[in-house]
């Protein structure tokens, strides 16, 4: 599968097999976080891999009751140890460095035959206490990830090409 199959086959799993994902596909995938570029190589990312079912589902309750996060057998919490840096564009770089080695997570994810979904409904505070994460690390996204129940690609809704590409002006 090449880079731009795993992006077409990618959609957001929230139905997952009872099936543990293995030790070598799960560091893969996280192999392919750590190597995300950074905004100057800061690598601000941290995570928690989380495959306990008790506390998959604290997360999942934590997570607006969504039960599927739960089901999956592994939870990625993606964490920001940061001073809050501002880039010169105006930008925080965590959640922008954070968004990155995520996808490059989730196209890897692609690629072993397992699937995620990117979860932004979450009580921030209530994963720090779930987890034991320190008051100076954020919480940016959830991740669940494992074997989809169907891996079968789904028809995209985007806009057009023409309506989102611009050369040289607006």
């Amino acid at each position: 599968m090449n880079v731009l199959d795993a992006v077409k086959s990618r959609k957001s799993i929230r139905k997952y097999l009872d099936r543990p994902v293995e030790d070598s596909k799960l560091n893969t995938v996280l192999e392919a976080g750590r190597l995300a570029p950074s905004a100057s190589n800061r690598q601000e990312w941290r995570f928690v891999i989380v495959r306990e079912s008790g506390t998959r589902k604290r997360l999942a309750e934590a997570a607006g009751g969504q039960t599927f996060v739960g089901e999956a057998p592994v939870v990625v919490v993606a964490c920001a140890k940061t001073d809050g840096r501002v880039m010169r564009c105006g930008q925080l770089s965590y959640p922008i460095d954070v968004a990155i080695a995520l996808d490059h997570m989730t196209l890897a994810a692609v690629e072993l035959g397992l699937g995620t979904c990117w979860i932004g409904l979450f009580e921030e505070t209530r994963v720090k206490e779930i987890l034991g994460i320190p008051e100076d690390i954020r919480v940016v996204q959830l991740m669940p990830l494992g074997y989809p129940v169907d891996p079968t690609p789904v028809e995209k809704s985007r806009l057009p090409f023409d309506m989102i590409v611009k050369y040289d002006h607006w």
